[in-house]
């Protein structure tokens, strides 16, 4: 029963909530009213309601109607897309399911040194381009249910504490200017976290970055939130030191693990760990693939047909990241053109020698 979820605590010390607040949150009786919400809460919460509540308090920087409303609606777009349940709907044939994880670049590399699952992402060469857009999406919902519902419990009973969060090292290498054809689809996805799953990132560290992403980051910055951007961390090559501040090596991408002075070792590893790490036979994907399928087989015993496949509704996103998309976009295109512009001087430069 949700009677009792109310709950009064403190968000965190200063060095994690700047601003450090105290709140009561009471959101029983929306619950409560409805059997579906409050199903779909215990399958969010997995046995943490209390921690859930804070993640939601968080990401409204502690006003809790903000924090109220924010989780109403997140239960509400569970419910009305059957997220619950998208566990137990395989991406189909075997071979679409493939076809995405080898274009839409997520590896799982262990484990940091508080426990926290590590998940690495190919930014650069990943390329959206092998399914239609609803799949990578419904991919994306997969991968977070399955971390917060089987990952993450694993994790903290591994531990001997709850461990509600991940780190991820987002590796830029390959970034071009033709990234701006997937910025709609990141812009889903990136909406779909913001709204649904909240403070489930604690770190994203970015390596290899290219000139491309170093403007698009400088653009940007200054309209993101305080605690996104002490988030953000641009580390220098493959950012090796920083990350074995807070990673053990062993979990470290094999392509962070080389000296900056050997670019083609790099390049090699890098080649190698998307086709090891990002490849469906990775025991992570593996694992992944035969969970879904396991769970569909319960949720349809022998004899019945195959349940109907799960098309999720993609939340709007706010004014602040519809501005932070248009200025990433302006900014893609103001770097073609200078691109352009260049190739067209340096073109009339050889022309002019060559006569």
């Amino acid at each position: 029963m949700l009677e009792c979820l109310r709950g009064s605590y403190n968000l965190g010390d200063s060095s994690d909530v700047p601003y450090g607040v105290t709140a009561i949150v009471d959101v029983r009786q929306s619950i409560h009213v409805d059997e579906r919400l409050r199903s779909s809460f215990e399958n969010m919460h997995v046995g943490y309601p209390m921690q859930t509540f804070e993640r939601f308090l968080k990401a409204r920087e502690g006003n809790v109607a903000k924090a109220n409303k924010m989780l109403l609606d997140c239960l509400n777009w569970r419910v009305n897309n059957n997220i619950d349940k998208i566990l137990s709907r395989p991406i189909l044939p075997k071979e679409r399911f493939d076809a995405i994880r080898e274009s839409q670049l997520i590896g799982f590399s262990g484990f940091c040194k508080q426990g926290r699952p590590v998940f690495v992402y190919g930014v650069g060469p990943g390329g959206f381009d092998k399914a239609p857009v609803d799949k990578y999406i419904k991919s994306h919902i997969q991968i977070n249910e399955y971390r917060d519902r089987v990952l993450l419990p694993e994790a903290s009973k591994r531990v001997g504490h709850y461990v509600g969060s991940c780190l991820k090292i987002l590796d830029m290498t390959g970034l071009k200017l033709s990234s701006l054809n997937r910025l709609k689809i990141l812009t889903a996805i990136a909406t779909v976290d913001d709204l649904n799953y909240p403070e489930k990132t604690d770190a994203y560290y970015i390596v290899n970055a290219p000139y491309v992403f170093t403007a698009c980051w400088k653009a940007v910055k200054p309209l993101l939130h305080e605690r996104t951007k002490r988030k953000v961390q641009v580390l220098q090559g493959t950012g090796k030191h920083d990350l074995l501040k807070v990673i053990d090596i062993s979990s470290i991408p094999e392509f962070s693990q080389l000296p900056l002075n050997e670019p083609g070792r790099q390049k090699e590893a890098l080649l190698d760990f998307k086709k090891n790490y990002f490849s469906p036979s990775h025991p992570f994907h593996v694992k992944l693939w035969n969970y879904v399928q396991n769970q569909a087989s319960i949720a349809r015993p022998p004899g019945l047909l195959p349940q109907p496949s799960i098309c999720v509704t993609i939340p709007e996103p706010d004014d602040k990241s519809t501005e932070v998309v248009h200025l990433i976009e302006s900014t893609l295109e103001q770097l073609a053109a200078a691109e352009k512009s260049d190739d067209l001087l340096n073109g009339r430069v050889a022309e002019t020698n060559g006569n």
